[in-house]
Parts: C-alpha cells; sequence; structure tokens
C-alpha cells in the first residue's frame, strides 16, 4: 500500500469539549502520523467554499454555522494508505451507525456535530490540504 496523506479536520464541538488529545490519539493508534497542524476559525466565506459540494443540500446551512462557531483543528495526517485509514477510524458518518471505538461512536454529537472530517479520495485530499497548508509548513515524508 502506498503512503498518502490526507486532510483531518477536527470540528468546533470536539474542539470545545477538549477531545483534541484523544482524537489524536486514535489516529496515531490507528498508525497515522500527524505531520501538520493548526487551530483555525473559518469565516463563513472559508466554509461555505470548503464545503461547496454541498452547496444547496437541505443540511449546507446548518452546516456552515457549526463550522464556524468556534475553532477547528485542521491537520495533515500521513501513513500507509491513509485516506481509507483515517475514514475506518473517523467511523460512520452518522455517529448511531458508527463502529464501537471509532471516532464517531466516542466523540460525536449528531450527523452535523460528528467531531471530524476526513478527505475521501485522493484528489479531494490534496485538494482539502492546499486549502489549509503550504506544503513548506507539512513535515512528512511525501
Amino acid at each position: 500500500m502506498p503512503q498518502e496523506q490526507t486532510l483531518s479536520l477536527i470540528k468546533p464541538s470536539s474542539v470545545t469539549a477538549n477531545q483534541i488529545g484523544g482524537i489524536i490519539n486514535k489516529f496515531e493508534e490507528g498508525g497515522l502520523k500527524v505531520v501538520a497542524a493548526k487551530m483555525v476559525r473559518l469565516t463563513e466565506n472559508q466554509a461555505k467554499d470548503f464545503y461547496g459540494v454541498h452547496q444547496g443540500k437541505p443540511f449546507f446551512g446548518e452546516l456552515i454555522s457549526f463550522m464556524t462557531k468556534g475553532p477547528i483543528l485542521a491537520q495533515v495526517l500521513e501513513g500507509e494508505n491513509a485516506i481509507q485509514k483515517n475514514r475506518e477510524i473517523m467511523g460512520a458518518t452518522n455517529p448511531a451507525e458508527a463502529a464501537p471505538g471509532t471516532i464517531r461512536a466516542e466523540f460525536a454529537h449528531s450527523m452535523t456535530e460528528n467531531a471530524v472530517h476526513g478527505s475521501d479520495a485522493p484528489e479531494t485530499a490534496e485538494k482539502e490540504i492546499a486549502f489549509f497548508f503550504d506544503k513548506k509548513d507539512i513535515y512528512g515524508t511525501i
């Protein structure tokens, strides 16, 4: 399996609830390495740009409101098959359907406040990482 990088966001509800360490621990125990990280607070325009793929969907407004209500921790995770591994560690988008031991099963509150975001494909990961990080700020091996 190839070494990959993927974007991970720890969402406002989990930052506010002081769950950052527990969430990062899950990624690290799962074999992923944090190679870049920064805390940011998205503006409404930034959130709309980042989540533009969901524009027009019924939940879009609620998602934007949630993602701008407090800081997030943006991070780049690296490892073998990192994109798929990250998605497995996160668990199902709906925390009620997330497998026990996954981040969303343990830390999420609802479909919207589901603790974390992760890239879903190599092309998405590249675009999403570039949204938050310059290449010079990533300390991975790729």
